[in-house]
């Protein structure tokens, strides 16, 4: 507000009012990430040559198996990788806050999905989401753990339930086993399968009938489900379709492909870019 000369107040425009207070918090804010690189730096360098007790945290229960997922997330700088399995016992993916808060700041996050987590109630929507936020997402037969890593710093690993019944992690920071950890992604991820949900656009498809310039979005992901090993029922459940309907379109997609079997149609969808194409086989 502004006083006139006869001591009356009228409206200041917005950006008077707001714009300098605006300016000092946006100056504190990125004085507070100089300050925290400073201090990641601090503690790489003091972790260095720390005992056994130091590199390795055991934490136990469900409330601080979740903070320290979230801070792992937080603490990273330029990616996070991960391994996602089922059960979902401390933070389920519709619950992840720390990742599109992560993604803001401009870290990349890659993930691979157990085979089996794709018949998960919720989980195709939540991947059509991140794939939409930049996530890369793939699709692998089996996966030997849940991991979580932040840069080449820390990594979770959740571990059995305990004899108390409560569930267990440990927290790694730099070290040989963590650098096993980090090969283990990879050598995974490279053999993974592409998980691609939606369509060059990346917009929600409605139309029942199949487009006149390819497949729909729909289309797309009933492809990219059923490449990654869902069964009929399991992809139609995900999708919100009848098991009658699944089977329509896919009729509909062998007659736009000039093919007779699904065999067929996985090789027409791949090699025309109606999905990602899987991923190479290293033996």
């Amino acid at each position: 507000m502004i006083r006139s000369a006869d001591e009356r107040f009228t409206t200041a425009p917005p950006a008077m009012a707001l714009g300098a207070l605006i300016s000092q918090r946006r100056d504190g804010l990125r004085q507070a990430e100089q300050a925290l690189v400073t201090f990641a730096e601090e503690h790489r360098a003091a972790m260095t040559g720390s005992s056994i007790d130091d590199l390795i945290e055991v934490v136990t229960g469900v409330d601080a198996i979740r903070h320290r997922f979230l801070q792992v997330q937080q603490a990273a700088r330029t990616q996070v990788r991960s391994f996602i399995t089922a059960p979902f016992l401390a933070v389920p993916p519709d619950e992840n806050t720390a990742e599109p808060v992560a993604i803001g700041r401009g870290v990349h996050f890659r993930a691979v999905l157990d085979r089996a987590v794709l018949a998960e109630p919720g989980i195709v929507a939540d991947a059509v989401e991140s794939l939409r936020n930049g996530v890369r997402l793939r699709v692998a037969d089996r996966l030997p753990m849940k991991l979580v890593l932040a840069d080449a710093d820390l990594g979770l690993v959740p571990l059995a339930v305990t004899p108390a019944g409560e569930p267990g992690a440990v927290l790694l920071h730099r070290s040989g086993l963590l650098d096993a950890l980090d090969a283990l992604f990879e050598t995974v991820w490279r053999t993974a399968h592409p998980l691609e949900l939606s369509g060059p656009g990346g917009e929600a498809e409605t139309t029942v009938e199949l487009g006149a310039e390819g497949p729909t979005d729909l289309d797309r992901k009933i492809l990219a489900l059923l490449l990654a090993g869902l069964t009929d029922q399991t992809t139609a459940t995900q999708l919100g379709l009848s098991p009658r309907t699944l089977h329509r379109r896919l009729r509909l997609l062998m007659d736009m492909a000039g093919v007779r079997t699904r065999m067929q149609l996985g090789a027409h969808a791949t090699r025309h870019g109606w999905v990602e194409p899987p991923a190479p086989s290293r033996m």
